[in-house]
C-alpha cells in the first residue's frame, strides 16, 4: 500500500517503506547538518568578535549586527518553508538555497583577506578612539555577506528538518519512534557541527585569520550539498499541496463574508473534501472552538472566488489559531537568550583565558554546553525517553510544551548567574585585580545546554507534529522565527535600554562604548532574568491553557491510520 502523499525521486508512490526512508535516508541529511553547522555555529557565536576587532564596530552596534544577523538566519526560514510546503519539493528547495549560501561566506571571506575592503588595523582594545568604524561601500558588502547567508541557511535548515521528519510514518509505530528521535538526533547533529566548528574554525579564525575560515565554511556547506544530493534515490518526498498560507487567507476571508450567517444546527452540511476536489494529503476532522470560522465551510450559494472553504482548510486555520500564545509567549522567552550568549563572548574577551599554556578563544567556551548537549541528547533519546514512555504512556516520555517550560526556567538561572559572575569581574576590573578565569563563565554555559536540549528540541518537535501534513515544512519554520523574532526584539531592547540609561548616566548607557569595564553589563542581565521570569509565567498559562491536535498520552496504532484530530486537552505543567 502506497504511503499518501509520499513519492519517490521519479515521483512514483512509496510503496516499500523499506525502501525509501527510515534511518538509511536521514543519514545524508545528518551529514548536511554536521557540515553546515561546522561553519554556520563558530561564526554566529564569534561574529561579534570578528565585528568588533575586525569591522571597529563599537560594543552595541557589534552586537546589534550579531543579534540580527542570528533573527535573520531564523526568520528567512519561512522563505524556504513557503516554497517547499506550496510549489517546490523539500529537496530540491535545499538545492536551490545551498549555493546562496556559499555566495554569502565567499563574500565575507573576499571582504577579510583584501585590506582596501575592511578598515586598517588598530588597538580596538586600549585605543579605541583610535580606530575608524567600517563605513560606506564595505558596510554594504558586508551586510550583503551577512544576509545572503541567512536567506540560504535558512532556508535549507527547515527544509532538512521537515524532509528528515517525512522518512518515518507517524501512523506506524515503530517509526513513530523513529521520528521522535530524529528530532533528538538533528539537534544532536547542530551541536556536533558545532563542535567541531568551535575546535577548529574558531582556531582558525583566530590564529590563521578571517579570510580562512569564511572559505572553511564555503567548502563545509559545498561538501554537505554534495553528499546529501547522493541521497536522492533513498528519500521520501512529499508532494507539495499549495500555498497553505493562502488557505489560510481564504478561510478568514470566507468567514468574514459569512459573519452575519448562522451555523446550521446539522454540522454533516458543512462542506468537506471530496475525491474530485481533494487537493489535500490529510482530512481534518471538525474541532471545537473559534465557532466563527466555521461558517466558511457553510454553502449559502455565494459562487464568488474565496467564498466556500472546506473543513479541513478551516481546521488549519485553527491550528494556527491555537499555537499563536504558546507561539507569542515563546519568542518573548526567547528573547534573553542570543543577548546571554553574545556577550558571553565580550565577557571573555576581558578574562584570563588560559587554560595551562594554551589560550583558549572565548568562543571556544561554547564547547561545554555543546558537550554537555551531546552527552545529554543520547542519554535523555537512549535511556530517559524509554523509561518515561513507560511511566507516563507519552510516545515522548514528556509533552512537549512540559520539555519547552523546563528549558526557559533554566534559562532564568543561567541569566541570574551571568549577572552574579559579570558583578564579581568587574568590581575585580575596578580595582586592577588580575583578571578572572574564562571558566567562570562555566556554569551559565551548562545551563544554557540544558535549555538547548529542552527548549529547542521541544518546540522544533511542538510546531512540526501540530502543523497539519500540508503544512510541516511551515511549521518547522514557526519555530525558527520564535528564535529570529526574539533575537530582533534582543537587539530592539539593547537600543531602549541603552538609551534609557544614557539620559540617567551622564550620556552613558549601561551598554554603551567599547570598554566592557565601564558599562553596566551586571544590571542589563538582572533585567534580562526579570524579563525571562514574567515570560515564562506568561508561557505557563499559554502552555495550560493549549489543546493539542493528538492526544499526547496514547501512542499511536496501527488502527490509527486514519489522520483525524483528538482534541484532548493537556496541561504543559
Amino acid at each position: 500500500m502506497a504511503l499518501q502523499g509520499l513519492v519517490d525521486w521519479k515521483g512514483r508512490p512509496v510503496v516499500n517503506p523499506k525502501r525509501h526512508g527510515g534511518l538509511k535516508a536521514t543519514m545524508f541529511i545528518y551529514f548536511l547538518i554536521v557540515m553546515t553547522n561546522i561553519g554556520n555555529i563558530p561564526t554566529l557565536l564569534n561574529i561579534v568578535s570578528y565585528l568588533h576587532g575586525t569591522m571597529h564596530m563599537g560594543i552595541a552596534d557589534a552586537s546589534t549586527t550579531a543579534t540580527n544577523f542570528f533573527g535573520a538566519l531564523c526568520v528567512f526560514s519561512f522563505l524556504g518553508a513557503f516554497i517547499s510546503d506550496s510549489y517546490i519539493k523539500r529537496f530540491y528547495t535545499i538545492l536551490i538555497f545551498a549555493p546562496i549560501e556559499i555566495m554569502g561566506y565567499m563574500l565575507l571571506a573576499c571582504q577579510a583577506h583584501f585590506p582596501s575592503l575592511h578598515p586598517p588595523p588598530c588597538d580596538v582594545i586600549s585605543r579605541p578612539d583610535e580606530c575608524t568604524a567600517v563605513s560606506g561601500w564595505n558596510l554594504s558588502l558586508l551586510s550583503l555577506g551577512l544576509y545572503l547567508i541567512p536567506i540560504g541557511e535558512g532556508s535549507m535548515r527547515v527544509c532538512a528538518a521537515a524532509l528528515g521528519g517525512d522518512q518515518f510514518d507517524g501512523d506506524d509505530p515503530e517509526e513513530l519512534r523513529g521520528k521522535i528521535s530524529f528530532f533528538n538526533w538533528y539537534a544532536f547533529c547542530i551541536s556536533l557541527g558545532g563542535f567541531v566548528g568551535l575546535v577548529f574554525v574558531v582556531w582558525v579564525q583566530n590564529n590563521e585569520g578571517w579570510d580562512l575560515a569564511f572559505a572553511l565554511s564555503a567548502l563545509m556547506a559545498l561538501v554537505g550539498t554534495v553528499v546529501v544530493l547522493g541521497g536522492l534515490p533513498f528519500y521520501r518526498h512529499k508532494v507539495p499541496t499549495g500555498s497553505p498560507l493562502t488557505r489560510i487567507f481564504k478561510v478568514f476571508v470566507a468567514a468574514f463574508r459569512k459573519r452575519k450567517l448562522s451555523l446550521p444546527e446539522n454540522l454533516m452540511e458543512m462542506h468537506e473534501i471530496t475525491d474530485a476536489t481533494s487537493t489535500s494529503i490529510e482530512i481534518l476532522d471538525r474541532t471545537p472552538g473559534f465557532k466563527f470560522l466555521d461558517k466558511a465551510a457553510v454553502d449559502d450559494g455565494d459562487t464568488r472566488r474565496w467564498s466556500l472553504c472546506t473543513v479541513t482548510q478551516v481546521e488549519e486555520a485553527k491550528i494556527i489559531l491555537r499555537m499563536l500564545p504558546v507561539f507569542l509567549s515563546s519568542v518573548l522567552g526567547y528573547v534573553p537568550i542570543p543577548l546571554l550568549l553574545t556577550f558571553t563572548v565580550q565577557q571573555g574577551g576581558t578574562m584570563d583565558t588560559r587554560l595551562g599554556a594554551t589560550n583558549v578563544p572565548p568562543a571556544s567556551l561554547f564547547i561545554v554546553p555543546i558537550v554537555f548537549q551531546m552527552i545529554i541528547l543520547v542519554v535523555y533519546d537512549r535511556a530517559v525517553v524509554p523509561w518515561l514512555r513507560r511511566a507516563t504512556g507519552y510516545a515522548g516520555g514528556i509533552t512537549h510544551l512540559q520539555r519547552v517550560g523546563v528549558g526557559f526556567a533554566s534559562s532564568i538561572v543561567a541569566l541570574a548567574v551571568a549577572a552574579v559572575v559579570e558583578c564579581r569581574r568587574r568590581a575585580g576590573a575596578a580595582v586592577a585585580e588580575p583578571p578572572m578565569s574564562v571558566f567562570w563563565l562555566t556554569p551559565q554555559f551548562f545551563l544554557l545546554g540544558v535549555m538547548d536540549v529542552t527548549s529547542f528540541v521541544g518546540l522544533l518537535e511542538f510546531f512540526y507534529s501540530e502543523a497539519s501534513a500540508g503544512m510541516k515544512s511551515i511549521g518547522g519554520a514557526v519555530f525558527f522565527c520564535i528564535l529570529g523574532l526574539a533575537s530582533w526584539l534582543g537587539s530592539f531592547l539593547i537600543q531602549v535600554v541603552n538609551r534609557a540609561t544614557a539620559r540617567h548616566g551622564g550620556g552613558h548607557g549601561w551598554l554603551g562604548g567599547a570598554n566592557l569595564n565601564t558599562s553596566r553589563l551586571d544590571l542589563f542581565y538582572w533585567l534580562l532574568a526579570l524579563f525571562g521570569l514574567v515570560s515564562f509565567f506568561l508561557y505557563l498559562l499559554c502552555s495550560w491553557m493549549y489543546t493539542y491536535r493528538h492526544d499526547p498520552g496514547t501512542q499511536p496504532t496501527m488502527e490509527d491510520a486514519k489522520l483525524s484530530p483528538a482534541t484532548t486537552k493537556q496541561a504543559a505543567v
